[in-house]
């Protein structure tokens, strides 16, 4: 597999954990207190979080420069940040990541797959 097909079959990836997120939002009512209160919608979102992160890694030093206007470096910290310190996670900033931060991420993904 080229390095193309590579970096587009780690963004179809990336783009499967975005759309299991908005998943995990549909099921529990993308409620913020929900989210705060619910271990398991936490867990759900936290481990797309990390799953995306660690996909991060996989694309090509020339695909993440090419791209340069999206936070590789963020995407792949905030997966440390969850696999790492997840008993100290500050469920705030899972939620805007989850509420903000994926949209974005799975709108690029659909513009770099050309959906």
């Amino acid at each position: 597999m080229g390095t193309d097909d590579r970096d587009r079959s780690v963004i179809e990836k990336m783009l499967t954990y975005c759309r299991q997120i908005e998943e995990a939002h549909v099921q529990f009512g993308r409620d913020r207190q929900v989210f705060v209160e619910n271990s398991v919608y936490q867990n759900a979102v936290a481990l797309c979080v990390m799953q995306i992160g660690e996909l991060a890694n996989h694309l090509s030093e020339e695909f993440r420069r090419e791209h340069a206007g999206i936070p590789w470096r963020a995407i792949r910290g905030m997966r440390n940040l969850v696999a790492h310190e997840y008993g100290r996670l500050d469920a705030a900033i899972l939620w805007e990541t989850a509420t903000e931060d994926i949209v974005e991420l799975g709108q690029y993904c659909k513009t770099v797959l050309g959906q």
